[in-house]
């Protein structure tokens, strides 16, 4: 039978938006302006400015498009939008949280 891990200590640093890594890693290295980024995805620049601005985040159709455009699938966008959406809301809802009773025993 598998064995439970828990996290001992909180993570203290917030995750990285996905549209962080778009804009300071993969837009430069594939020497692309946002513009025409957006074309070759099929969004709208307004949009791709909102992700790379951390305001919008990566739904699952725009993972599958950044999968597909970057060659590493919508698998990493998907779990890098989840990871910094769930660090965000644990901390938003911490006391409501701390609120609801554990079933699984300690």
């Amino acid at each position: 039978m598998a064995e439970l891990y828990r996290v001992t200590s909180p993570r203290k640093m917030p995750p990285v938006h996905p549209g962080a890594i778009l804009r300071d890693d993969v837009l430069p290295a594939l020497n692309i302006s946002v513009a025409d980024a957006a074309r070759e995805l099929g969004l709208s620049r307004q949009t791709l400015h909102r992700i790379l601005a951390g305001r919008l985040g990566v739904s699952t159709e725009t993972a599958l498009r950044l999968g597909r455009w970057c060659g590493n699938g919508p698998a990493i966008w998907a779990r890098l939008q989840q990871t910094y959406d769930l660090w965000h809301a644990e901390r938003a809802m911490a006391a409501a949280l701390e609120a609801i009773p554990s079933r699984m025993a300690a």
